[in-house]
């Protein structure tokens, strides 16, 4: 602005002078003034032209600047080209895989940065094609700075005039080498990570297994110890039986035959035969059965599927547990007879286990410790409801009772991965596992299975234990 003040003043003193040069003959002052202020106020707008160029120059240096960084920044490798394949722009990535500095780069072909003909061809169709469509993940070899071929996966897509015309196009690519070695380690990961849940399945499936050992025993203690009663005293009628046929046998009299009789209690050890032997062959049935469920609850699941009675393995999972855990909580069953389930037994068992389990944690402290289990028939599904009278769930961790890992019990007492498996084995077999809290308290797990296609029997009746 200084410099403008100066040369108007210079102006208007050749104008308003007497001893400077006057305006052009027939040109009046006033004339002349209006000039020179058109002229000042052309230089004004030239000034803040010249500003706001000034400005836009600077932006676009800043812009410049930015670009640089990130293009100098990327470890995938940029070539742009113009419309006859020769190549205007690239990256630093380029200029280290090929060994030259981007000037050298800079005006070449793009067919010379690669290694063989399939792939100088392969890019001399890209020229012609590319208007059409755009190429994702090609692989082509390019020339390394050791003269090897380098495999590099290759995107390229068509660079636009303002109106719309074709005028190149950009290539971006990354070695091969480097996404292989990113989708080794991904399937190693995959892999690690499958291992890793099969053997947490396996230790909860264990650690369910492990709680029901205490029921079993006590179970199988019973049975066993009534079979070990009636063989000894079948052992010791065995004797008697040998002491009185060998006398029948060695010819003695008859009265000393009666009297052995009667001191023997060879009539009472007739009668009492029997029942000893229905008694014995009952308990051995009694703990085949036990053993057999054990072992459909232990054994591999291989993924086939067949029709069981979801009721009995209800029942079956509640007495092992309750005996296991030594609770003294009171069980309520209220559910249908013959509920027939198509899936794995064992599987479902599993789910069982740990849902009386947990009632039982969340009741330890209960002096009335209670559970209800419930069953009713909807729409060929049976929903079963399992209600404990303990604290319930908070409300910030309803949400999360089926994340893996997340547990509120004491550290060195749940894994976290009980309800999470059981929520994977439910949905498997195509029913649904939910979580809520009872309006007057405690917990309520449902549990929806589909039935199978099974004529039922009995669907009418309950089948109530406490």
């Amino acid at each position: 602005m200084p410099k403008r003040s100066e040369e108007k003043r210079k102006i208007e003193a050749q104008v308003f002078l007497p001893h400077t040069a006057r305006p052009p003959e027939g040109v009046g002052e006033d004339v002349w003034i209006d000039v020179i202020r058109k002229m000042d106020e052309v230089y004004s707008d030239l000034l803040q032209y010249e500003v706001a160029l000034e400005e836009k120059n600077a932006a676009l240096e800043e812009t410049q600047k930015f670009i640089f960084s990130v293009l100098t920044s990327m470890s995938d490798i940029l070539v742009v080209c113009d419309r006859h394949g020769n190549i205007q722009e690239v990256n630093q990535a380029l200029a280290q895989l090929t060994g030259k500095t981007e000037a050298q780069l800079r005006g070449t072909p793009l067919i010379d940065l690669f290694a063989d003909e399939a792939s100088r061809a392969q890019a001399d169709r890209f020229m012609r094609d590319l208007h059409m469509e755009r190429i994702h993940d090609c692989e082509l070899q390019f020339k390394s700075r050791e003269g090897a071929a380098m495999p590099v996966a290759v995107n390229c897509t068509p660079r636009l005039s303002p109106v719309g015309k074709f005028v190149g196009m950009v290539v971006t690519g990354r070695p091969v080498g480097d996404l292989r070695r990113a989708y080794d380690a991904l399937r190693q990961a995959h892999e690690d990570l499958k291992l890793a849940q099969q053997q947490l399945i396996h230790s909860e499936k264990m650690a369910s297994l492990g709680r029901l050992v205490a029921g079993v025993a006590h179970e199988l203690n019973n049975p066993i110890s009534f079979v070990l009663g009636n063989v000894y005293a079948l052992q010791r009628y065995s004797q008697r039986m040998r002491e009185y046929l060998g006398a029948i046998h060695a010819g003695k009299p008859p009265e000393e035959i009666a009297e052995l009789r009667r001191s023997l209690r060879i009539d009472r050890l007739i009668e009492d035969m029997q029942p000893l032997i229905d008694g014995t062959i009952e308990g051995a049935e009694r703990t085949r059965d036990i053993v057999a469920g054990l072992k459909r609850f232990s054994a591999a699941d291989r993924g086939e599927e067949a029709v069981f009675d979801l009721a009995e393995v209800l029942e079956r999972s509640v007495h092992w547990v309750v005996k296991a855990s030594g609770s003294k909580i009171q069980v309520s069953l209220d559910v249908p007879k013959d509920i027939p389930v198509a899936g794995s037994a064992g599987q479902m068992q599993q789910v069982l286990v740990n849902l009386v389990q947990n009632a039982i944690d969340s009741t330890d402290q209960q002096p009335d410790a209670r559970l209800e289990i419930n069953g009713d028939l909807r729409n060929r599904s049976v929903v079963l409801t399992f209600r404990d009278n303990g604290p319930g769930f908070r409300e910030e961790n309803l949400g999360h009772a089926f994340d893996p890992f997340f547990t509120t019990k004491p550290v060195g007492k749940g894994t976290g991965l009980g309800l999470s498996i059981s929520y994977g084995i439910v949905e498997r077999h195509r029913g649904q596992l939910k979580a809520a809290n009872h309006p007057e308290g405690g917990a309520v797990m449902t549990l929806t299975l589909p039935l199978a296609e099974r004529p039922a029997r009995g669907y009418g009746d309950s089948t109530k234990t406490s």
